[in-house]
């Protein structure tokens, strides 16, 4: 089984990632969840979304996964039955109190093991087995012989991450946020302090120390070789544009692994493709070696988020589609179209009409309604981003 796994903050970040391709999402409930700043889901929320996924045969899963003190523990039976009654397909926890009192009442839950319990040997894997876990997330911070030893010595389901931000400390243990905003990283409130810029000198030197991002998509198909069954991207705060973008590259690419289909210009095309995405440097990190200097932010950055993510299509008709714009465009603009269940193509826009039909040059105001004159069919949810590469240039 080979798994693409998607974040999701909110219900259309969720329905994003199921239609562009998706296998299953992990999403934070409205209790437990280690992202407290996201919306997170409602129950009406979590029962729409399981609703959502299971017609399109996609599995969700929740996070329980705070370290829990012993407050936490009112209501947490409860909880956890109710996502049983709302058919969630797994919970994603790293405190043995969430796994002691799901097998202890019996609650039909299938159990992973969260990044935050920091596994990276066969032995802590066995353990977790012996307890009911069928999945562990491995730490990010796991090594490629790390892996192939867990996998060989445990038969588990084993998830890495694949994309996303890393930690400055080993996932799960770090208490910056703790010491200097008194809010809980283990608990949903980390200050993300390793993002802080901090002045060294009075001629205002700064350091940081943040890790640069990591992406393993020139990686990919060694990790299947090895036994990797689920291949997850971080970021439940991150835009739909993102959480698009990233899932749909490496869709593709693991749809080419599988079919014998890959090739190196596929590989460095996706790779631009994410990493303009993304507004920080990526790299595979500790998998391939132990991380240098290279792979981590000391004194500066820059994290510009770029402009290229359009709009998202609202419905197509007689020849036009409905736009709903998220940036700046105008008559003249080279643009590309993506989505689900359609090729990526590329469209210079050379005609704007606003909701009343009048023609305008300029769309300049974000979440405005126009329409564009396409000859093609696009589906609904399809984006318009900026044409920033052409993959010809990569054959």
């Amino acid at each position: 089984m080979i798994e693409v796994l998607a974040p999701s903050g909110n219900l259309e970040g969720l329905k994003i990632a199921c239609l562009y391709g998706a296998d299953a999402v992990y999403i934070g409930g409205y209790e437990y969840s280690l992202r407290a700043n996201a919306i997170n889901f409602s129950k009406s929320e979590l029962e729409e979304a399981v609703r959502f996924a299971h017609e399109r045969g996609k599995k969700v899963y929740v996070t329980v996964n705070i370290v829990f003190h012993n407050r936490d523990l009112n209501g947490l039976k409860e909880y956890l039955e109710e996502l049983a009654s709302i058919h969630v397909d797994a919970v994603i926890v790293s405190d043995i109190a969430v796994i002691t009192l799901i097998r202890k009442h019996n609650i039909p839950l299938e159990i992973h093991l969260s990044t935050q319990a920091s596994t990276l040997n066969y032995e802590a894997a066995l353990f977790y087995k012996s307890l009911g876990v069928k999945r562990i997330v491995l730490a990010r911070e796991a090594s490629r012989e790390d892996i192939i030893s867990i996998k060989n010595k445990t038969g588990l389901d084993l998830e890495c991450f694949i994309q996303g931000a890393m930690c400055t400390s080993f996932s799960g243990k770090c208490v910056l946020s703790n010491v200097m905003t008194n809010r809980d990283a283990n608990r949903g409130g980390c200050a993300q302090i390793c993002r802080w810029m901090f002045t060294i000198n009075d001629n205002s030197d700064v350091f940081s120390m943040t890790p640069k991002d990591l992406n393993m998509s020139i990686y990919l198909k060694d990790m299947m070789d090895i036994g990797v069954n689920s291949f997850k991207v971080e970021g439940r705060m991150r835009s739909v544009y993102y959480i698009a973008t990233i899932i749909y590259e490496y869709r593709s690419l693991i749809d080419k692994i599988k079919s014998n289909t890959l090739t190196k210009s596929d590989i460095l095309y996706s790779n631009d493709i994410i990493n303009r995405c993304a507004n920080r440097e990526s790299t595979p990190q500790f998998y391939d070696k132990l991380p240098t200097h290279k792979e981590q932010y000391y004194l500066g950055r820059e994290e510009v988020s770029n402009q290229d993510f359009l709009g998202i299509v609202l419905e197509y008709q007689d020849n036009k589609i409905l736009l709903e714009e998220r940036n700046y465009f105008k008559v003249g603009d080279i643009v590309e179209f993506f989505g689900p269940e359609m090729d990526t193509f590329t469209y210079q826009i050379h005609k704007i009409y606003d909701e009343n039909g009048k023609e305008i040059d300029i769309a300049r105001h974000p979440r405005m309604h126009v329409f564009l004159e396409v000859d093609r069919v696009i589906p609904k949810n399809a984006m318009m981003r900026l044409k920033v590469f052409d993959k010809n240039d990569y054959l």
